[in-house]
């Protein structure tokens, strides 16, 4: 009787969410989408407070520390995923100090190069890297657009420099710019771009074409499998979080979006609404996890 009492009076006061990477980037319009309608949906204040550095791991270490309260949510992505292998002695464990509460949505990454490299295919990019240098940018050791670039290198036998940028931003100015050759970037950041002629989108990694990008192929319809990769932002909360607080988020998140509004919005920026059940979430992310531990130990990745 006290569970579904707490329950029914949650919450009772301002809520936090970090997210552990700068203003402005796709985690953090997403995440100030969400915690609007939440504040409208529960009568309440939901905080974003920005909290960058380490690949995620400040922000997240913090959410790790705070009371299990359900007033302090944690913005996580992919990069947190990745990190259990990246950042084996970070302060906190990601599996046993944090839980997850909801998936608000998946995104698919586009390969895109300089207009002036000359390839239409991903088949055309790995003949040219056999014959001349070329380099990949991304927003950091071990974020979403460095592996996946690691993962293409190990499927097709691509050469490709990895030059790791403090950021996305700084990775797409250099590569609009010619200084770098390709990307593997999320598909939020480049659509701008592509849209401009300014870069040129050889495929999605998505299972499926994407609207925004309909003339753009698939990796799979490429020729080159094993590439179906999608980054992510859910909602984590400390481990010790009641279970009726987390199912009740979840059913939140699930129904803002549904909301037609919302749901026309994040395709708009690019993401692919992908509500998922508390224990769908926590295999879709122990899922990942292991996805990823692959990719960094074969490919040897260190997070600088």
């Amino acid at each position: 009787m006290a569970l579904a009492q707490g329950a029914v009076s949650y919450p009772g006061k301002a809520i936090k969410i970090v997210v552990p990477f700068p203003p402005g980037g796709a985690t953090d319009v997403m995440t100030r989408n969400i915690a609007q309608k939440l504040s409208d949906a529960w009568k309440q204040p939901v905080v974003v407070e920005n909290r960058p550095g380490a690949n995620g791991t400040i922000g997240a270490d913090a959410v790790a520390k705070s009371p299990s309260d359900g007033y302090t949510y944690l913005a996580a992505t992919i990069a947190h995923s990745a990190n259990v292998t990246l950042f084996p002695n970070t302060p906190y464990q990601l599996q046993k100090d944090l839980r997850a509460a909801a998936i608000l949505g998946l995104i698919p990454l586009v390969s895109v190069v300089h207009p002036g490299l000359p390839v239409r295919n991903l088949k055309e990019l790995v003949s040219i890297s056999k014959t001349q240098p070329l380099s990949g940018g991304s927003a950091g050791n071990g974020t979403a657009p460095h592996l996946t670039l690691e993962l293409f290198k190990s499927v097709t036998g691509a050469t490709i420099l990895h030059i790791p940028y403090k950021g996305g931003a700084p990775a797409m100015t250099d590569l609009v710019g010619g200084q770098i050759e390709v990307i593997f970037v999320l598909l939020p950041e480049c659509l701008p771009f592509v849209k401009l002629g300014k870069l040129r989108a050889l495929a999605v990694t998505s299972d499926k074409r994407n609207p925004l990008l309909p003339d753009v192929p698939t990796t799979s319809e490429s020729g080159v499998g094993g590439m179906e990769v999608t980054s992510w932002n859910g909602l984590m909360m400390p481990s010790g979080t009641r279970d009726d607080i987390v199912t009740k988020l979840n059913a939140e998140v699930a129904r803002i979006i549904g909301m037609p509004d919302m749901k026309s919005r994040l395709i708009e920026y690019g993401y692919q609404p992908s509500p998922m059940s508390v224990g769908d979430a926590e295999r879709y992310l122990k899922a990942d996890i292991e996805r990823w531990r692959k990719v960094i130990r074969e490919a040897n990745i260190k997070a600088d």
